[in-house]
């Protein structure tokens, strides 16, 4: 019987051989990741702006619906950064792969899923749709998110990443469909609502705060903000429950060694 961890590692080598084989692929396979959350990310952002007078409503209004990009995600079959951050680090916590071997993957999955929802969410903005009620939302937003403390953003990252990989760990455990996409979109609003930080969806919504406001926001903190959410979301999914996830369910030495 395969143990989670053998499921895990499984999914890691299938992503890292899809990489090593048909890297044309795995590119266009993580744009599409990156595209279906710029789609989440228009209709969570709109209704944001739609909202945007009744500030709790916005809010719980934007967690509910962003985790439809998750959910195509998952269920089309698409390569998100964050998830792969856990799934591939699995087969090099056994020893099957190196570290360096999984990098590249990680850099072009980063950068196909940056292209998607940055040309998305480009789109979006430029096709002057709702464009009255965005101009203010996402001034609100950009300054919100353009001023902040460096310890606190990367905390913000690291649980965002320990939420949606957990989420991604679900899909994978919970078989039945209506339940695993149940679970995926509470799983997606448990990160969205408290305003934790996922580095692709801002690269979406920054995207669209570049397009829309230009230089009437003061843009000298975001190459940080990016790095230190992308770190943050690094280290939540490969460490804080990667690790553990692994120490639960590894084999015991005694097995091993038969």
């Amino acid at each position: 019987m395969f143990s989670d961890i053998d499921v895990l590692c499984k999914l890691g080598h299938i992503k890292y051989n899809i990489m090593k084989t048909d890297p044309l692929r795995f590119f266009v396979r993580s744009f599409m990741a990156g595209a279906y959350l710029g789609v989440a990310a228009i209709l969570s952002y709109t209704l944001g702006a739609l909202l945007n007078d009744h500030t709790v409503v916005g809010k719980i209004a934007v967690a509910g619906t962003f985790g439809i990009g998750l959910v195509a995600i998952v269920y089309l079959g698409a390569e998100l950064f964050t998830g792969n951050c856990f799934v591939s680090i699995m087969p090099v916590l056994k020893g099957e792969l190196k570290f360096h071997q999984i990098l590249p993957m990680w850099i072009v999955c980063y950068i196909g899923n940056m292209v998607g929802i940055a040309l998305v969410c480009f789109l979006y903005i430029k096709s002057g749709a709702q464009e009255a009620i965005m101009i203010p939302y996402l001034q609100g937003v950009m300054e919100s998110k353009l001023q902040f403390d460096v310890m606190e953003l990367l905390i913000k990252g690291i649980l965002c990443n320990f939420i949606v990989c957990i989420a991604a760990y679900s899909g994978v455990k919970i078989k039945d469909e209506t339940a695993r996409l149940i679970v995926i979109m509470v799983f997606v609003m448990a990160f969205v609502l408290p305003g934790f930080e996922h580095c692709i969806a801002n690269g979406g919504i920054f995207t669209m705060g570049l397009t829309q406001l230009g230089n009437t926001v003061n843009w000298l903190t975001l190459p940080l903000h990016m790095l230190l959410s992308t770190l943050g979301n690094i280290l939540g999914g490969s460490v804080l429950l990667a690790v553990p996830i692994y120490i639960m369910f590894k084999a015991p030495q005694s097995e091993i060694k038969k």
